[in-house]
């Protein structure tokens, strides 16, 4: 059962190995946690554990042996309870289109007087000066909406 392969080997100690069951026969929790902590324990090879292979615990846990790989990488590199826990995301998933400054050249243009034949600046036609001044590439009316409603 044990593949002397694999470059990432879990290895519990006891008392690690007492709070995942006790996790697991608790079962309140995340599922994804929960199924975390069944993955851990099968894959455990020390003298308590079990051994098994990436193939048998994806089969028996209904998950993929890449998840398998990757909960046992976060085990040993980074501890039982990164491997437990969420990834927490270092950055936001999309950078922001309107930094400080950029939002204080919207106000500004918002602020001025607005274009020949309107009585005033629609979020549309503040999307279009944007980037007809070129502060921004493409922005969405929504964008600027946004960007208008957290400075009134």
């Amino acid at each position: 059962m044990n593949r002397p392969n694999k470059r990432y080997v879990v290895r519990l100690e006891t008392s690690e190995r007492e709070r995942l069951q006790r996790l697991v026969s608790v079962g309140k929790g995340a599922a994804r946690k929960l199924t975390h902590a069944r993955v851990l324990l099968q894959a455990d090879q020390s003298a308590d554990g079990p051994g098994w292979t990436d193939e048998r615990i994806g089969e028996g846990l209904g998950v993929t042996t890449r998840t398998v790989e990757q909960i046992r990488r976060r085990c040993v590199e980074e501890g039982l309870e990164a491997a437990l826990e969420r990834k927490k995301r270092c950055g936001p998933a999309v950078e922001p289109l309107l930094d400080g400054a950029k939002e204080a050249r919207l106000i500004a243009v918002s602020c001025s007087k607005p274009p020949e034949g309107r009585r005033r600046w629609t979020l549309r036609l503040l999307a279009d000066r944007l980037v007809e001044l070129n502060i921004v590439d493409s922005i969405c009316y929504e964008t600027v909406r946004r960007a208008l409603k957290k400075t009134s």
